[in-house]
């Protein structure tokens, strides 16, 4: 009988197939980067057939390093990067134009068309999420509009739409001969085409976007089986039969089942996940109200989410374009090898500001700097920028729940960061706990694909598997918490009302 699940972890700068135990434990695994594709300023673009033959190729790196094969396999668990859009012929298999990817900026005019008179909240009551370049919506209609032949090619029902887990699944199983065109209900809530309620698509939405349903991938639950594995691939035959979005998938890796459970997860953005329960919350400050997961036919669980754009992304910009630090490792040391920040601060608004303020006219901003500021203090405020926009979020969450949070739970490439975990605690006021599987995206995708097939008989096994790694407790005193919160929110607002007429 197979004794493993392997994940297809698709994130924004790397694909990773991770093979895990029934406790829960990571296997083996393979990894490799994709291009980062910026063609001008606040566009960014992925090769969605390079991002295929680099699964492909994790998959096998996976399944070699452990030593086994498909018949050592339950089930195939995806989890993916939400929002980045893919549009490609049913018929070649072929992507019409790159993927583009969730920081992408380039639809702000279309979000500006659909908002109208309405305003950015013009849908939010259905779909839980205001009209904003992030979202996958705006970026199927830039394509229809924008690439030669497309409109007419969709209006025939030629091409196909999908997020980045439609597009692995559909290739998986046969792609040209016979792919399944599915999503879950968590990747189809990022869409702003998904009413929540009903889980379904809103033919009235899909008309003022422009969109012919004929693209669209049926929408399914997040742990069933979708399809199986097509004959030419490495896990012939094997069912593939969870799906979630990555931080859905990191929230279910976490073992946040519950109404009133959360997690913080520190990757190229960060991303705070509020389980509601099976009620659907609208956030008044400034949050977004998505499906957290389904499983089967059981009622889907909805959650709050404060989304973060940059975060270890912002390490990434201090190695790649200024040569601060040599790699992304070097940033704690630097950090740590000064008391504070000196008095600078760094907001990257790199693509505006996402939760709580969402406000697209923003711009990465550098405040505070005298001619005491080096190259530590500028890794130190690199990394409290990520625990500060936290703060932000968490504040939000705290209101619209109802009541305050008394620990977090977090996980992502960041946490083996003691120095950001230790401050994140400090500003927050309460513990930051994280969990000796750090890999909590993969195996949340892997846990709803091993539910599927009777793997594990249900989330009382997952919440077994779950252990605490490490603690960070608060050390700062409350006078200067308040204090660092009041700086920061000033250089904040430094960072707005920048794009007008003038600056784009």
């Amino acid at each position: 009988m197979p004794d493993h699940v392997i994940a297809i972890d698709h994130g924004t700068t790397s694909s990773r197939a991770i093979i895990f135990d029934r406790s829960g434990r990571i296997v083996s695994s393979g990894q490799k980067e994709h291009k980062q594709i910026m063609p001008q300023a606040g566009w960014v673009e992925h090769d969605p057939m390079e991002v295929w033959r680099n699964v492909q190729e994790v998959i096998g790196l996976a399944l070699s390093r452990a030593h086994l094969t498909r018949h050592d396999i339950a089930s195939v668990g995806i989890t993916n990067q939400r929002e980045t859009t893919v549009v490609w012929d049913r018929t070649t298999g072929r992507p019409v134009y790159n993927a583009i990817v969730w920081q992408d900026t380039r639809t702000q005019d279309i979000v500006d068309r659909l908002a109208g008179t309405h305003g950015v909240d013009r849908f939010k009551p259905i779909v839980g999420l205001p009209l904003g370049t992030y979202f996958s919506g705006t970026k199927v209609t830039w394509i229809l509009e924008n690439v030669e032949g497309a409109r007419a090619r969709a209006d025939a029902g030629d091409l196909l739409f999908g997020t980045t887990d439609t597009w692995i699944l559909w290739n998986l199983t046969g792609g040209v001969h016979g792919g399944v065109h599915a999503t879950d209900v968590t990747n189809a809530s990022r869409t702003l085409f998904m009413d929540l309620e009903t889980l379904e698509w809103r033919d009235d939405i899909l008309a003022a976007f422009g969109v012919p349903r004929s693209m669209l991938p049926e929408i399914r639950s997040s742990s069933e089986v979708y399809g199986i594995a097509e004959t030419h691939s490495l896990l012939r035959e094997t069912p593939i039969a969870g799906i979630l979005g990555d931080q859905q998938a990191a929230t279910f890796g976490q073992a946040a089942f519950e109404k009133g459970e959360s997690k913080n997860t520190y990757g190229t953005g960060c991303f705070v996940i509020f389980n509601t329960g099976e009620e659907i919350v609208h956030s008044s400050n400034g949050l977004l109200t998505t499906v957290g997961y389904k499983l089967g036919d059981a009622p889907a669980h909805y959650a709050l989410e404060g989304s973060i754009a940059v975060a270890g992304s912002l390490i990434q910009w201090l190695r790649d374009q200024l040569g601060i630090i040599g790699s992304a490792a070097e940033v704690e040391k630097l950090a740590a090898e000064v008391e504070d920040n000196g008095g600078v601060h760094i907001v990257p608004a790199f693509s505006g500001l996402f939760a709580p303020y969402w406000r697209a006219d923003a711009r990465g901003a550098i405040v505070g700097l005298t001619r005491y500021s080096n190259r530590n203090h500028f890794a130190r405020a690199a990394l409290e920028s990520v625990a500060f926009q936290t703060r932000d979020v968490l504040d939000a969450v705290n209101t619209d729940a109802g009541f305050a949070l008394s620990e977090l739970r977090v996980d992502g490439g960041m946490v083996a960061n003691d120095t950001l975990m230790q401050f994140q605690a400090d500003i927050l006021g309460v513990p930051v706990v994280r969990p000796v599987i750090a890999e909590t995206t993969a195996l949340g995708a892997a846990y709803a694909a091993g539910l599927a097939v009777g793997f594990w008989s249900g989330l009382d096994d997952l919440t077994a598997n779950w252990e605490e790694q490490h603690r960070w407790t608060p050390t700062m005193d409350e006078a200067e918490r308040a204090r660092r919160i009041r700086v920061w929110h000033k250089a904040v607002e430094k960072s707005m009302d920048w794009v007008d007429d003038d600056v784009r």
